[in-house]
């Protein structure tokens, strides 16, 4: 069974960086702020300084490190110790711009096509909203997170660790919609979500339209959100409505979700038959190689990340089992040839969320390596190197994540 509460809770105000309720639901910690100064930090520096565009612009730009007008990464000591990222300093991963501003006017008048059903029906996001309601908090993770580790120089975004959060999505179950359309049609394989974005003039949409496809199973733990941390559904996070596949990569979670159809075959939009595949240095994507579903178990430091004074030191950092659940953390301070276990902070707010961790340990004068891995429920641990592949995917090797620290 999933990890889900139900909620009935009236909508929320508009979201913003001083809302009180997304400040509620962060459980023990808001995220830190950015302290370092821009002197010596000449990519950072010019990252925090840039002024965030417009439909980001109720974002904490002092947690946040810019890429790009698209790409937004969450700074690594900006988590705190709460399970919940704040949605100002949640990371921005688009594949084509966001939406004009004006679907955002009237979100409940937002439609969405479902295909493939026993019956077919074109639903608002008004009434999606009368079919049920469901919480679920899951970690959300850009496929290429950690891809700055790789050697190679594999192209795209240049992540460290921000390329994820933990957040809440509130909305319609699918599994519920299906119910209510007579169930999945004979010999569909596929959910196939297509997102809302307005595609350039003369190009071929299969290019560059965002449609993902993901294996049918994932039918059980798949929401239609239109809430995010207890808020509606900004334009920055895909909304009024977005698809999230909780434990699967953040390309899968569909924004600006359009249709949502049952299909035999996977997409054979760009994005699906070669984007987001795993593949050997210098291969071409193709349809036959593994795609960026489910994702593994991973952790990293948080805090400290440099330095530190001599005695009890407090190790923090977050894990999760990304499609099981997580089942426990270790640490090392001298580079993975000693472990103790780390204790799991705040409640457990199912498989799919992470868990903040801290270690207690007594550190004297001298450098150290600290690295984190985690286990899932499953027994799988989290492995020690990196799989090399050319975009740079899926990395939750322990050995690169981790910081030397100095002790002083």
């Amino acid at each position: 069974m999933n990890p889900t509460h139900n909620t009935s809770h009236p909508p929320a105000s508009a979201e913003g960086p001083g809302s009180p309720q997304r400040r509620q639901l962060l459980l023990g910690g808001a995220g830190l702020a950015a302290t370092a100064g821009l002197a010596g930090l000449a990519p950072r520096a010019w990252a925090q300084a840039a002024e965030l565009p417009e439909y980001v612009g109720w974002k904490d730009a002092q947690a946040l490190i810019m890429h790009s007008a698209n790409t937004l990464e969450t700074r690594r000591d900006a988590i705190g110790r709460g399970i919940l990222t704040p949605s100002d300093q949640l990371f921005v991963r688009n594949n084509l711009s966001a939406p004009d501003s004006a679907i955002m006017a009237s979100p409940d008048d937002w439609s969405l096509d479902i295909l493939g059903t026993t019956r077919s029906q074109r639903f608002t996001l008004g009434q999606l909203k009368t079919l049920g309601v469901e919480t679920v908090v899951s970690v959300l993770q850009c496929s290429g997170n950690g891809r700055k580790f790789f050697p190679h120089g594999a192209s795209g975004t240049q992540w460290e660790t921000g390329a994820a959060g933990c957040v809440a999505w509130t909305g319609v179950p699918l599994r519920e919609l299906v119910r209510e359309l007579g169930g999945v049609m004979e010999g569909m394989n596929y959910i196939t979500g297509t997102g809302g974005e307005t595609l350039p003039d003369g190009l071929d949409p299969k290019s560059i339209m965002v449609e993902r496809s993901v294996p049918l199973a994932a039918l059980e733990q798949a929401l239609l959100a239109w809430e995010m941390n207890d808020e509606p559904l900004s334009l920055a996070h895909g909304g009024p409505l977005r698809l999230v596949i909780p434990g699967y990569f953040g390309v899968n979670n569909v924004k600006y979700l359009r249709q949502l159809a049952f299909t035999r075959e996977q997409t054979d939009a760009k994005i699906q038959a070669s984007g987001y595949r795993v593949r050997d240095l210098g291969v071409e994507g193709a349809p036959d190689q593994p795609s960026m579903w489910e994702m593994p178990v991973k952790s990293w430091i948080t805090s400290p990340l440099q330095s530190a004074v001599a005695g009890r030191t407090l190790i923090y950092g977050v894990a999760f089992g990304g499609v099981h659940a997580l089942s426990k953390v270790e640490v090392s301070v001298d580079g993975g040839e000693r472990w103790a276990e780390a204790r799991l902070l705040g409640p457990d707010l199912g498989r799919f969320a992470w868990r903040p961790f801290v270690l207690a340990a007594e550190l004297a004068t001298g450098e150290y390596r600290l690295v984190s891995r985690a286990t899932d429920d499953q027994g799988q641990v989290q492995p020690r190197d990196r799989v090399d592949n050319e975009r740079g995917y899926g990395h939750n090797g322990w050995q690169d994540h981790g910081v030397t620290l100095t002790v002083a």
